[in-house]
């Protein structure tokens, strides 16, 4: 069997990051509900928070860039879970 280079062990270890930090979010939002805060005032806060540690870890100017592209991604459905193809 082949070993992963180090780059490769990188990306799998931020891909097992992501997936934790995604199941830490969904339970957030779970127990948010539970103790009934609307779901657009829990994305709002969570939207908020992501904005800004993305700032503080690259700067306004790349965040920003990375926002104008997030109307593209929107619409081409990469946030759309339970999508109905017609």
């Amino acid at each position: 069997m082949a070993q992963m280079t180090d780059y490769e062990t990188d990306e799998a270890e931020f891909a097992a990051q992501r997936k934790a930090a995604f199941m830490y979010m969904s339970e957030a939002f779970a127990e948010g509900r539970m103790d009934g805060i609307e779901g657009d005032c829990l994305a709002q806060a969570a939207l908020f928070a992501a904005l800004k540690e993305f700032v503080a870890t690259y700067g306004e100017e790349p965040v920003a860039a990375f926002a104008e592209r997030l109307p593209e991604r929107i619409r081409r459905g990469e946030f759309t879970v339970d999508r109905t193809r017609q």
